[in-house]
């Protein structure tokens, strides 16, 4: 049986000519294909020489990981694929609570963070049984390469199954414990096999001849950034410029070098506030796409008449990759359709089975507004360690409920109109109500609080939080939330807070968030509430 490992499919990819430039950083730093395979190699025999004893239920050793985005970060990560680890990245805004809870339930064998966190982190980790931590920080430096480099050049990779362990993404919980989505090597080859073929990557044309070339300005802690981006451009042999941190006008400055960009949507509203953003600049790109959270309309049309390029919008999930997008081109599948649509994110991708149901379990007919659920080669197999919450999240057939309210039209574009889980997503980020929820209402003085996502133009939605004090308690919006700041990732900092006498409530006793979505709507557009 060949190897199945989704490292040996990438490194397979390589050009015939590993001394040709593979990844160019915004700091003038370049990499060959050479390199990257010389490092992998010598990362992985690190790991594999870490004598972590193989588990009873064949699943393999966690490598949990905290580090800000580098070459280097990258390199980790194809390296824990070569030694048939499996890959858990965390991202860099989270804090102390939150990493407690990721380590202690994925009991991780390795941990890697950043030098600057090293004493909190290695405390956390060691304290729940983890033997091995290293540093990694974005200038090359870390005792993980400082240990690396003593290792050969040359590895093997390890013999896997399609089925086998390759990641696990935490996904918020809505009742404020994250679950860990299990993705295996298959999950994650077959969507990035597609997406070469339906996003039309190519080997020939773009600059000098060298076919696609992309801009790299994700993180590389979420499906986007990590599987998507990276993936894409590996499994076609294409050149990256490495974008650190995310710098409109760096971006702008790189377009006529490129041909492939990938953003979420406030990525895009940024690069519009640029006047360096021209048809002129854009004019070599062949692919501007977007995902992680809704795009405006608004943006869309105003990229278009800007820029001449129409962005791809598509939609996924950590526990799906991704799942429908907007034509590249012409899709013989429905009718030879090849619009992009602003406000849809297109047609399920080609292997992927997407179904609208209601309630009641019964199909709808194209148009009706229901519950999203998806089934696929992308899928993932369930969440770590919670067999009760997998079989719940999975219909009797094997579809997966993801949770999003949207619709199917008659001509085959996706719509999704909503979320039935309460999610907020701001600047492409997962952010769920419930678990700052948990964490105010612990705080001194709290009664109750909610948490409800409003329109923000800049971040396409914030959390806002409407706060109850308790019998004589006096409370202070600004000191609640610096409060959470101290414990949570700044993302899901909701950007106002009220206090409040009471909440809006049914004759259940519910919560009424809608009254308070509506309350709150106008805050950052109007600049009233």
């Amino acid at each position: 049986m060949s190897n199945q490992n989704l490292f040996v499919a990438l490194r397979n990819a390589f050009p015939a000519d590993l001394d040709t430039l593979a990844v160019e950083t915004d700091e003038g730093l370049r990499y060959s294909w050479r390199d990257l395979d010389r490092a992998t190699a010598m990362v992985a025999n690190l790991l594999q020489s870490l004598d972590i004893p193989q588990s009873n239920d064949g699943v393999p050793p966690r490598v949990a990981v905290q580090v800000e985005k580098s070459v280097e970060a990258m390199v980790l990560y194809l390296a824990t694929l070569r030694a048939g680890f499996a890959f858990l990245p965390l991202n860099t805004a989270y804090q102390s609570a939150e990493i407690e809870y990721f380590i202690g339930n994925a009991e991780p064998a390795v941990v890697v963070c950043s030098g600057a966190h090293f004493p909190w982190v290695s405390q956390i980790a060691f304290k729940a049984g983890t033997r091995h931590v290293f540093t990694l920080n974005d200038d090359r430096t870390g005792s993980l390469l400082e240990r690396a480099a003593h290792f050969s050049d040359q590895q093997t990779p390890v013999a896997r199954q399609a089925h086998d362990l390759a990641a696990i993404l935490y996904t918020s919980g809505t009742t404020g414990r994250s679950k860990g989505a299990m993705l295996s090597h298959g999950n994650l080859l077959s969507n990035a096999a597609m997406l070469k073929g339906y996003w039309g990557w190519t080997q020939t044309g773009g600059p000098q001849g060298r076919g696609d070339v992309l801009i790299h300005a994700l993180p590389i802690f979420h499906v986007h950034g990590l599987f998507v981006a990276i993936h894409g451009a590996l499994l076609n042999g294409s050149t990256m410029l490495w974008h650190g941190k995310f710098d409109p006008k760096k971006v702008i400055a790189d377009l006529p070098r490129a041909t492939v960009f990938m953003g979420v949507p406030t990525l895009y509203v940024r690069m519009l506030a640029e006047q360096a953003l021209t048809r002129e600049q854009a004019a070599g790109m062949r692919l501007f796409i977007s995902g992680s959270a809704p795009l405006l309309i608004e943006t869309f049309n105003t990229w278009r008449e800007r820029t001449g390029h129409t962005i791809l919008e598509r939609y996924g999930m950590s526990e799906t990759i991704m799942l429908t997008s907007n034509p590249y081109q012409a899709d013989a599948r429905y009718g030879g359709q090849s619009e992009r649509r602003g406000g849809t994110v297109g047609f399920p991708l080609p292997g992927v089975q997407v179904r609208i149901q209601g309630d009641d379990g019964q199909a709808l007919a194209p148009g009706d507004i229901g519950g999203v659920q998806v089934a696929g080669p992308n899928v993932f197999a369930g969440y770590w360690r919670m067999p009760e919450k997998t079989k719940e999240e999975f219909t009797a057939d094997g579809f997966f409920k993801t949770g999003d309210v949207g619709l199917q039209d008659e001509r085959g574009y996706v719509t999704i109109v909503g979320r039935s889980k309460d999610l907020i997503i701001s600047g492409g980020y997962n952010v769920y109500p419930a678990e700052i929820e948990g964490y105010l209402n612990d705080m001194p003085g709290v009664a109750e609080s909610a948490i409800v996502g409003v329109p923000h133009p800049d971040f396409g939605e914030v959390g806002v939080a409407v706060v109850i004090a308790k019998p004589g308690a006096q409370l202070d919006g600004e000191a609640l939330m610096a409060a959470l700041k101290a414990k949570l990732a700044n993302f899901k900092i909701p950007k106002r807070c009220f206090i409040a006498p009471e909440l809006p409530r049914n004759t259940m006793g519910k919560v009424q968030k809608n009254l308070l979505r509506d309350q709150h709507k106008g805050l950052f557009t109007t600049g009233t509430p």
